[in-house]
């Protein structure tokens, strides 16, 4: 497998972007989550660069690329024709895309923009809020009650209570973070200061500001060709499997693969079965 290395190109209105390139066979753009975080978190997604060669993005205003003149632009449907530079800029007819969690807006609204330029889409714990699958309280309880042996669960759950009754505390916020975690453990925990690194905040703020058109964005995933993956982790609260079933059936030709144990980051809960997933996804 060769080592990293980056590619620079110009956004749609010239902003230095960089992607960082790693591993070996064929081309898997993916766009990191946050939202607006840099792609270092991703790793090499637990070995899938030794199957993939990964072009891991940093999104305008993080990591390696530059900040936009304008911040405007960091709204997810602006982000989308950095996605169609960077296609350009490697002279490739179709991308495929792999997302993770916020960073699945940007791709689900290029797949929406551009269908014919998408060669294959892998949605890992997507956000669901460009597309208006809604996620209830009783969605998150029914997925956090599957904890209840845990020794951390009373503390995080009290803190879900708080959150959900509206009376939340500035600490709540950090105290239900094990749920999003397949395992939470010391490991896991000294892991946590680089699973947050490279959060641009004043990008995060403008990233969904935008009046969303769901419905169109829903109607143009229903005409799409192109084969999509959709990863959940059983233990997730960010999207609990039924909420992802609900997401993946919007395309045409969709599967789910409900990782066991894994929580909103399932290439860390457990490596060889993500990659096992992701790896053996055949877009047409």
């Amino acid at each position: 497998m060769s080592g990293p290395t980056e590619v620079g190109f110009e956004g749609a209105d010239g902003t230095a972007l960089v992607a960082h390139i790693t591993g070996a066979g064929q081309p898997l753009v993916c766009v990191p989550g946050g939202p607006m975080q840099a792609s270092s978190y991703l790793g090499d997604l637990g070995g899938l660069a030794a199957h993939r060669s990964l072009l891991l993005l940093d999104p305008r205003g993080t990591g390696g690329s530059g900040v936009p003149a304008d911040v405007v632009t960091y709204r997810c449907d602006r982000q989308v024709d950095d996605l169609e530079a960077l296609r350009r800029h490697r002279g490739a007819d179709r991308l495929d895309l792999l997302a993770h969690s916020a960073g699945a807006a940007i791709a689900v609204l290029y797949a929406a923009r551009y269908p014919e330029r998408v060669g294959s889409l892998v949605l890992v714990a997507p956000s669901p809020r460009v597309v208006g699958v809604e996620v209830t309280d009783a969605d998150r309880r029914a997925v956090a009650e599957q904890r209840r042996d845990e020794p951390w669960f009373h503390t995080a759950w009290a803190a879900f209570e708080r959150i959900w009754s509206g009376e939340a505390t500035v600490a709540d916020g950090d105290a239900i973070t094990p749920f999003l975690h397949g395992r939470w453990d010391e490991e896991r925990r000294d892991l946590l200061p680089a699973l947050d690194a490279g959060r641009n905040d004043e990008a995060a703020a403008a990233y969904y500001d935008l009046d969303l058109d769901v419905d169109g964005t829903c109607a143009a995933l229903g005409a799409l060709r192109a084969p999509v993956l959709l990863v959940a982790g059983e233990l997730d609260v960010a999207l609990p499997p039924a909420r992802a079933a609900d997401y993946a059936a919007l395309f045409p030709d969709a599967t789910l693969a409900v990782q066991p144990g894994a929580g909103h980051y399932p290439w860390l809960d457990d490596p060889e079965r993500f990659v096992s997933a992701v790896s053996g996804f055949r877009p047409r």
